[in-house]
């Protein structure tokens, strides 16, 4: 455990924004679930993919995951659904 002042308040900090990330990161991971869930179902996936694409770039602009990451996730995702039509 830390000892100094400045340790302590580093821990602090870094759990802090180790829970934010994962709940950006989670909801990025459970947004693309539901898309590959609708369109294994041959659902209509155009609203969810909209908001996976919401919720990928929000992930991306907060430094969660790169910018390229989440322009691959979703042009694989978008490319998927294109297809299912």
């Amino acid at each position: 455990m830390p000892i100094k002042q400045s340790a302590k308040k580093a821990l602090r900090q870094a759990r802090k924004h180790a829970l934010a990330n994962k709940t950006v990161r989670d909801a990025a991971k459970k947004a693309i679930k539901e898309v590959v869930k609708k369109l294994e179902a041959k659902k209509d996936v155009k609203e969810e993919l909209r908001l996976a694409q919401k919720k990928l770039d929000k992930a991306a602009k907060k430094g969660v995951i790169k910018a390229k990451t989440a322009s691959r996730k979703l042009s694989r995702l978008a490319k998927r659904a294109s297809k299912a039509k």
